[in-house]
């Protein structure tokens, strides 16, 4: 089955400012994409303004979280409600947000629903952590993770479900896992995939950590990977449009 292949710049909190991540959503959205899909995410403040600054231009926009809730005492959260009409979709369950607003996965199942019940596109994350990676264990962990982060997901359709796979150890690090790894990883998610009833064949699995362009042809090349999760290398116009030249043709 062919795959359409997608890849998404996650800025994180990044540029500086909001006139910075509009000069670079135009600059992304001129970059030739190819036959691939193209995506960015950048931070919440700068959502609105790189949306009016592309708009008509192909380019997908992502928010780099959700809450679970539709509103109320949430602290600085976004809803999917504020989403719809303006993004595109989200990420849910990156390892930082994992790591830094205590999300487990009951919280990123929670999350992945509403983005999903709404109409709304959904990138998961899921992937193992260093200790995990040396104790050979990155079959179980990930086989557990899709299990629990898609417990209240019934029927998603593989238009709007993308599964990036994104070795703790590797993001950030310059040390990206091998094409390998990666294509070895992609297999298991699409099994537990099968097992919770979607059609796995049709859903695309990204791969992202230290994803660059001096690594991206390993990945691009890799059996079952379909696209990448971009971070730092997003943010720079020339890295960025060789990994849509890689993906895209």
């Amino acid at each position: 089955m062919t795959r359409v292949r997608l890849v998404v710049g996650n800025w994180k909190m990044n540029p500086a400012s909001i006139a910075d991540a509009v000069a670079l959503a135009r600059t992304v959205a001129a970059l030739p994409r190819g036959t691939a899909d193209v995506g960015i995410a950048p931070s919440a403040i700068a959502l609105a303004a790189v949306v009016d600054a592309i708009h008509g231009s192909g380019l997908g926009v992502y928010a780099q979280d959700v809450h679970w809730e539709d509103k109320g005492a949430y602290t600085g959260q976004l809803s999917v409600s504020m989403l719809r009409g303006l993004a595109d979709g989200a990420i849910v369950g990156h390892s930082e947000v994992r790591r830094d607003q205590g999300d487990d996965d009951a919280r990123v199942a929670r999350k992945l629903a509403r983005v999903l019940a709404v109409g709304l596109r959904a990138v998961l994350c899921v992937g193992e952590t260093e200790a995990q990676f040396a104790a050979d264990e990155t079959e179980t962990v990930l086989k557990r993770q899709i299990e629990r982060d898609l417990e209240a997901v019934r029927g998603a359709t593989p238009d709007r479900f993308v599964v990036a796979y994104e070795p703790v150890w590797a993001i950030g690090t310059g040390r990206p896992a091998t094409g390998a790894h990666a294509s070895a990883a992609a297999r298991t998610i699409r099994t537990a995939l099968r097992v919770h009833g979607l059609e796995a064949n049709a859903i695309r699995v990204l791969y992202g950590g230290s994803v660059a362009a001096s690594t991206v042809s390993e990945f691009a090349s890799a059996d079952g990977i379909d696209g990448a999760l971009v971070g730092g290398a997003s943010l720079v116009a020339d890295e960025f449009a060789t990994i849509l030249k890689a993906f895209g043709g």
